[in-house]
């Protein structure tokens, strides 16, 4: 059965809204018991049946952010890379993503940080693809990432890990709940609402055309470590609901 998305909550005056071109999905298959450790208590990690054995996974989720704007204020002149780093987890019985940082090629970056507690940094991004080549190409460089891949020869049959494209639609492109570690030491939550993507499936020529360092200094990755997937589309529209809010944990 398709996947069909989740209904769109109502957008409220003070949630922001945002276009997203070139967007991938870039994941890794990791040990459970590594990502656990680094886990705040009532959060574990979502564990997939692989082929080699289970274990969970993480994704590098980059784009380039056009006219990203709050409801109540007209759209910002915007257009810049970004990088969400994130894990794959749940949380007093709901599923959703644990979020180790995002990399933003922008000033800006400093406003989720200093409002929020968000563990939102600066850094140099580039995202550059080619929708319309065949086979279509995508590319990431920055400070701490990098990324080349080309569109896969057809659409793969299965996802390794899932028991079909519905599961790994909506646990891979579809989280709406995420998690977050404020700078005062507290949890932090917030939701976001899109509509389903329709990716296509990209792959790197080597391991080595993947690397990103977030995941390398936190002992998930190695500089070999290849790809599980990557999923990727030319836009899509995202509603974010601001504000994020304290995560209290249910009884």
């Amino acid at each position: 059965m398709a996947f069909s998305g989740t209904p769109r909550p109502r957008p409220r005056w003070y949630h922001a809204t945002t276009e997203l071109d070139d967007f991938a999905i870039v994941s890794y298959r990791v040990p459970a018991e590594a990502l656990a450790r680094l886990l705040p208590g009532g959060f574990a990690p979502v564990e997939f049946a692989f082929a080699g054995g289970r274990a969970a996974l993480v994704s590098a989720v980059a784009f380039r952010d056009r006219d990203f704007h709050f409801r109540f204020c007209p759209p910002a002149a915007i257009n810049c890379g970004q990088i969400n780093y994130r894990a794959y987890v749940t949380a007093g019985g709901e599923q959703g993503v644990w979020f180790f940082g995002t990399s933003l090629d922008h000033p800006l970056a400093v406003v989720p940080r200093w409002l929020w507690g968000m563990p939102w940094h600066r850094s140099r991004i580039e995202i550059a693809a080619d929708w319309e080549a065949a086979p279509a190409r995508w590319r990431l460089s920055g400070d701490d990432a990098r990324c080349e891949a080309a569109e896969a020869p057809g659409r793969p049959s299965r996802l390794d890990g899932f028991t079909g494209e519905a599961h790994w639609m909506e646990t891979l492109t579809h989280p709406t709940r995420g998690w977050y570690r404020r700078r005062d030491g507290r949890v932090g939550t917030y939701g976001i609402w899109h509509p389903p993507m329709r990716p296509r499936h990209l792959a790197v020529a080597s391991a080595e055309s993947a690397r990103f360092g977030v995941f390398e200094r936190l002992g998930l990755t190695a500089p070999g470590s290849e790809p599980h997937s990557i999923l990727a589309q030319r836009r899509i529209h995202f509603d974010i609901h601001t504000p994020p809010r304290r995560f209290v944990p249910r009884d």
